[in-house]
């Protein structure tokens, strides 16, 4: 019996595998890699010019992010095309889709060992030692995207990756955090992550970052407490996540010297910005009805800003298609649908990011779209 239901469950994920064939569409991920290139190319096209030029090659990857995307964004719209019926649940489990994120992991450790290296021994000008720095800042707040995708898997390595990341960052409470309360709370008034109407970026940013920091400690010692274990040990993901960060500054300054940690805690502090002020976008002034009950509604789609502009979403997998994350979290990437009913972004998060650090034009922009998308919303879960 035991070897008959073998033999069926291996048929049955042949055919599951063989039900969706990769389309040129799907290689388009692979372009986070180039991203990855990106600072490198500028390095070694600074060796082949001088002057301006030679300066300039230190800031392709900004001017990349934060003009290009944006005005190809423009150009090419959205794509709101969901993914077929008939191939769904192959397509959601297709391994192609899952390995071109865990590799990230490792070549993200040895890229910023390899960038230390050249910060710390280039006599670079000021303004190429910053362009170099908020380059790979700016890698690391993609490599939380990454991150932020794999620690929603429930396999081993998918989760040990996607924390790998985070700590290289140094933002390991985020693997905590996001899950356990982020997801639970979101755009209601116990979400650090979750900005407020008329709240400015300036004002949100420090409150997210302490705010969540404290509350994945609490949270862990929450759990820890509950299953009878020692809140401080290596049961404690913050502790464990800690630990591997200051190991990995450890390694970095034994072999390439004190000024490492410049670097290192200067594309950190970057990384974590941008993702604050991802999240800042991400929910900002929608609001989840608190019920009689004193619980609140369900998570729904509308309690997210939806992003379907292409070029962005191919940088971000498809993160701005948050309000199809938060109305099922378990559902991968490749697979997360444009919901209509949602409230929609007038561009993708690159553009908007440098719009949100201008709290005067954020708000003209966003306060109109946020009045009409809470007057718009439907109303759910009673009592």
């Amino acid at each position: 019996m035991e070897s008959k239901l073998k033999r069926w469950w291996v048929t049955k994920q042949s055919q599951t595998k063989k039900q969706y064939r990769l389309k040129l569409k799907d290689f388009r991920f692979v372009l986070l890699y180039v991203v990855l290139l990106m600072p490198w190319l500028g390095l070694y096209g600074s060796t082949l010019s001088s002057g301006l030029v030679q300066l300039a090659w230190f800031w392709v990857l900004p001017f990349y992010i934060f003009v290009c995307i944006p005005v190809l964004d423009f150009i090419i719209g959205e794509d709101k095309q969901n993914p077929e019926q008939n191939t769904f649940e192959a397509k959601s489990h297709h391994p192609w889709f899952r390995w071109i994120l865990i590799l990230f992991a490792p070549l993200f450790l040895i890229n910023l060992l390899f960038a230390s290296y050249f910060f710390v021994n280039s006599s670079w000008t000021w303004f190429q030692n910053l362009g170099w720095i908020i380059s790979h800042g700016l890698l690391g707040g993609g490599g939380i995207v990454i991150a932020h995708e794999l620690i929603h898997k429930n396999r081993k390595l998918d989760q040990t990756a996607g924390g790998l990341i985070l700590a290289l960052v140094f933002y390991g409470g985020f693997k905590v955090e996001h899950i356990r309360g982020h997801h639970r709370n979101v755009s209601t008034p116990h979400d650090q992550s979750s900005a407020k109407f008329n709240q400015s970026i300036y004002h949100f940013l420090p409150r997210a970052i302490l705010g969540n920091v404290k509350n994945a400690w609490l949270l862990e010692a929450e759990r820890l407490k509950k299953a009878s274990k020692p809140v401080f040990s290596f049961q404690n993901e913050n502790i464990t996540w800690l630990l591997v960060s200051l190991v990995f500054l450890t390694f970095a300054v034994a072999t390439l010297g004190v000024q490492s940690i410049v670097f290192l805690a200067c594309t950190g502090l970057i990384a974590i910005l941008l993702l604050e002020t991802v999240n800042y976008i991400e929910h900002y002034g929608l609001e989840r009805r608190q019920l009689t009950s004193g619980r609140y509604e369900r998570t729904q789609p509308w309690h997210s800003w939806n992003s379907s502009h292409a070029v962005s979403n191919i940088f971000l997998i498809m993160l701005q298609r948050h309000s199809d994350h938060h109305y099922i979290a378990s559902r991968n990437y490749q697979v997360l649908l444009h919901h209509p009913d949602a409230p929609q972004l007038p561009a993708g998060y690159t553009g908007l990011a440098i719009l949100a650090w201008v709290p005067l034009l954020w708000f003209k922009v966003m306060n109109p779209r946020v009045l009409q998308a809470l007057q718009d919303k439907p109303v759910t879960d009673s009592d």
